[in-house]
């Protein structure tokens, strides 16, 4: 009998993948990375990030747009931003700029990262810097200070009406701007319109009444982007409709707008049974654009996208060690692992996110359906069948037997959204974070980016004086 949890694994899915394999001991891979060494150097519980993946994404991102391009003969050009807020980390600047890309900036430290990565030479005067969100007092200021320094190719995107003029308070001589679409959400939003961007119908006429015959702004871009991201769904291609009439209406009357930013939204991979085809899906916007434009008479804009989790999501994950089985009741069974799914994948409980997980150990053994558990007192501090669609299904716990199992594809937000450094709830401790990356021969060299957080860390934070011990 098919009882093992390879048997499993491989009669549910096509395995192995291209990011999963197993070693000659039957343990689990990710890309050719043996994850129970690291276990064993480095304990549990532990994050990583492999730097690699993140060049590797952008790459492939660039070469669907490319190859897309080239079918359809479109004239403009493609340009990468990667969206800061997925993660702000300096390794994921270091890797990401190795790329020949540009940035995207949500809030006002942003441009502090901005100025930092000028400094060490990672990004240059030719990289855009398209600036994002509501913007007041010190984002401002910053980007001000960015455009008056000399960076030309700073872009800040109006969010409202009231933005322009406080930009033009501090900025010195002439500037490029963008504006944003309040696009229409889904309808099972609990609202109909974005609260970013400036509606539909509004767009033309607030360019005519400011920005048309005001010699200090040069309007460039229009910036489209849905909270569902892209898909292919009847609702994305009717607002991509949308965003295109306002695109040829606008271009009709303003000659300086050549650029389109269809944001980010691109899915990663969170199952062993993901399926998109993204270069059907760039084919199909670039066509759109590309007809909606001849149709039009007016000429195609360069393509800006700002891919943040596609950037870095796929690139890290989190391993945890089985401590404990609780039978609770005649069918289910706690699993508690060594650390809490509310402070280290917080999107597992403020979202009911995905990720992939797997057993990193023990493929021969039988396997049971089981709940699984974090350490937190707090009764919403699991991943279950219920919220993850399907069921959970691990080798049979054993006490004499450690089990470990991975998270993957966990790089974007989860840092960030956990408190990186700080508290966490009921003080649990942020697991150990390493980094790992591949020399020009192949070889994989690992380094400690944090350890584990102690309880001095902790108790400073909160006040206490661990010196008066």
């Amino acid at each position: 009998m098919n009882t093992k949890y390879f048997d499993l694994i491989n009669q549910t899915f096509y395995f192995p993948q291209e990011e999963f394999t197993l070693n000659k001991d039957n343990q689990l891979q990710f890309h050719n990375i043996d994850l129970m060494k690291l276990v064993e150097q480095y304990g549990t519980p532990l994050k990583f990030t492999y730097l690699p993946q993140i060049s590797t994404n952008i790459r492939k991102a660039k070469e669907w747009f490319r190859n897309a391009m080239e079918k359809s003969d479109y004239e403009g050009k493609y340009f990468y931003c990667y969206c800061t807020k997925s993660s702000h980390f300096e390794y994921v600047m270091n890797e990401a700029f190795k790329n020949n890309i540009h940035i995207e900036t949500s809030a006002a430290f942003d441009v502090n990262i901005v100025e930092k990565l000028l400094e060490s030479g990672k990004i240059n005067r030719n990289t855009y810097v398209i600036c994002n969100g509501f913007k007041r007092d010190q984002y401002i200021s910053n980007i001000a200070k960015l455009i008056n320094g000399g960076h030309s190719r700073t872009i800040p995107i109006i969010d409202n009406y009231e933005e322009l003029d406080l930009l033009q308070e501090q900025i010195q001589g002439k500037f490029k701007i963008g504006i944003r679409i309040a696009s229409e959400e889904e309808p099972k939003f609990e609202f109909y319109t974005s609260r970013l961007g400036i509606g539909y119908k509004n767009i033309v006429p607030f360019y005519r009444k400011t920005i048309q015959e005001n010699k200090n702004l040069e309007l460039k871009m229009l910036h489209f982007f849905i909270n569902t991201g892209i898909r292919d769904t009847s609702y994305y291609w009717n607002e991509l409709a949308k965003c295109l009439k306002v695109y040829v209406s606008l271009k009709k009357e303003c000659p300086t707008l050549d650029s389109l930013n269809i944001g980010g939204g691109f899915p990663i991979k969170n199952s062993l049974a993901f399926e998109y085809d993204y270069q059907y899906m760039i084919d199909e916007i670039i066509n759109q654009i590309k007809i909606a434009c001849e149709e039009a008479e007016v000429d195609v804009p360069h393509i800006y996208t700002e891919f943040g989790s596609f950037t870095v999501g796929e690139s890290a994950g989190a391993i945890y060690k089985v401590l404990y089985q609780k039978q609770q009741n005649d069918r289910e069974k706690w699993n508690m692992i060594d650390s809490s799914f509310i402070t280290t994948l917080p999107d597992t409980w403020a979202i009911n996110k995905r990720f992939i997980m797997l057993a990193i150990n023990r493929w021969n053994d039988q396997y049971e359906r089981v709940l699984l558990g974090g350490l937190t007192c707090d009764s919403d501090d699991y991943y279950n069948s219920e919220q993850n669609l399907n069921a959970i299904y691990l080798p049979k716990y054993n006490k004499e037997k450690p089990l470990y199992i991975g998270f993957f594809n966990t790089g974007a937000y989860q840092e960030t959204i956990g408190g990186y450094g700080g508290l966490h709830h009921c003080l649990i401790p942020q697991p150990k974070h390493i980094l790992i990356d591949r020399d020009e021969n192949g070889f994989l060299a690992t380094e400690v980016f944090s350890e584990m957080q102690q309880a001095d860390d902790v108790l400073k934070i909160l006040g206490y004086d661990v010196e008066k011990k």
